[in-house]
């Protein structure tokens, strides 16, 4: 039955098969969607800015709802008693503080934050340089290359582990931990069991990992950022031990498949968009609009989910303390009543109009991503020098397999000519 609250009609499945889908209730989660989610999105979002997911979770759709719930401190990360309903088998505090509410949340962000300055970014662009220029030397030598396997996967991993002081012989396994924990970013309602579980187990793995790092930077401090937070102190306060486990193994996570993915997507949009591909070519200078651009267009993190910390409106509806929303990010990147023509991918978007919405990619409020800078750093860089350098640069084959995750979206390989 409709919610027409304050006259705005909020569909559950059963009415949304009837009103808009000829060929069933909304799929756009499902894996024959994975490879062009967006025009279920659009038809979703075109229907009702609230949707009743068959789980019982409300799905927020559109750019102005989105944002009211990202900025508002009483749309929490779990609920009052520090649960968070999507993963339920976590206590609160056996979490990364991305995971937290304030008050916890503003004091572990501020001690984190700390080894992220404006300045520690800077520092780490002639790292990313290398890091990309080595790449692509590589994969312009083999002229045929899997583009995540050979860059768009080895560039944020080996960029966050020499941050973080990750040796290379174990950095292969810190990226299965971190793609498994990609996976885990999806809601637990919309998980399978085997994956809740090695979702679980990943956490272990990388948390004893860390535990034996931490230990040894104790002893013998690097300039890497986990010497950097075993040393954070503000006004008498420090991270905890298990404050550092889980914001060592949330950097790992956070700082590396997102990256792939707007690597990977993105660079398979500029193949579909030639066009867009030979004007970023003739103007590098338009690097960072052109990398706004895509992240409005190919969100890293296609969906976010909060808890209403007491009776909240959103949309015409009422949200019962406690009661958990899931917010459509790559839906809201595209709302045509925020963004024109937003379908279409215009890397000139962003350098044509100074104040053109901003992309909710990175969230926005008090949990904007801690590490956005760094993630566009590498875009940029990595964007610009694969453009460059690859005059070729096109599709091998039409078939692409994908991943299963929903939240952090991309596909498994990307064949790619180069020269």
């Amino acid at each position: 039955m409709a919610d027409t609250t304050s006259g705005t009609a909020v569909l559950d499945s059963d009415e949304l098969d009837r009103n808009i889908f000829d060929d069933g209730v909304f799929d756009g989660f499902e894996p024959h969607r994975r490879g062009d989610p967006y025009p279920r999105y659009r038809a979703l979002q075109d229907a009702t800015p609230l949707y009743k997911l068959p789980e019982g979770v409300y799905l927020a759709t559109r750019y102005h709802d989105c944002v009211s719930v990202l900025t508002e401190a009483k749309w929490g990360r779990a609920d009052v008693n520090g649960v968070n309903p999507f993963a339920p088998e976590y206590k609160i505090e056996n979490l990364p503080f991305l995971w937290h509410d304030p008050p916890d949340h503003t004091r572990l962000r501020r001690l984190v934050s700390k080894a992220f300055t404006p300045r520690a970014v800077a520092g780490w662009r002639p790292l990313v340089e290398r890091t990309v220029t080595r790449l692509l030397d590589d994969a312009l030598a083999a002229g045929e290359v899997d583009l995540v396997e050979a860059f768009a996967y080895p560039l944020p991993l080996i960029v966050i582990s020499e941050l973080l002081g990750v040796p290379e012989a174990d950095r292969a396994q810190v990226g299965r931990w971190s793609s498994i924990l990609g996976r885990g970013v999806d809601p637990g309602l919309l998980l399978p069991p085997d994956d809740i579980a090695a979702r679980a187990q990943a956490m272990r793995d990388g948390v004893a990992y860390f535990r034996e790092l931490i230990a040894r930077r104790r002893v013998e401090p690097t300039d890497d950022i986990v010497s950097e937070l075993v040393a954070v102190e503000e006004q008498g306060d420090v991270l905890s031990e298990l404050e550092l486990l889980n914001t060592c193994v949330m950097l790992l996570n956070a700082g590396f498949e997102t990256t792939v993915s707007v690597l990977a997507n993105g660079t398979l949009a500029l193949m579909r968009n030639p066009a867009q591909l030979r004007l970023w070519r003739a103007n590098p200078d338009i690097a960072t609009a052109a990398v706004e651009e895509l992240l409005r267009y190919e969100p890293p993190l296609q969906i976010t989910t909060r808890v209403a910390h007491e009776e909240m409106e959103l949309a015409g509806r009422t949200f019962a303390a406690g009661e958990s929303l899931v917010l459509l990010i790559a839906s809201a990147n595209r709302d045509p009543d925020v963004f024109a023509d937003p379908d279409r991918l215009d890397i000139t978007r962003y350098g044509r109009q100074a104040a053109a919405p901003s992309v909710l990619s990175f969230g926005k409020g008090i949990h904007f991503c801690l590490g956005a800078a760094l993630a566009r750093l590498e875009l940029e860089i990595g964007f610009d020098q694969l453009i460059r350098r690859s005059p070729g640069l096109a599709q091998v084959g039409d078939e692409l397999s994908w991943l299963d995750n929903i939240s952090l979206r991309r596909m498994r390989a990307l064949p790619v000519r180069l020269r």
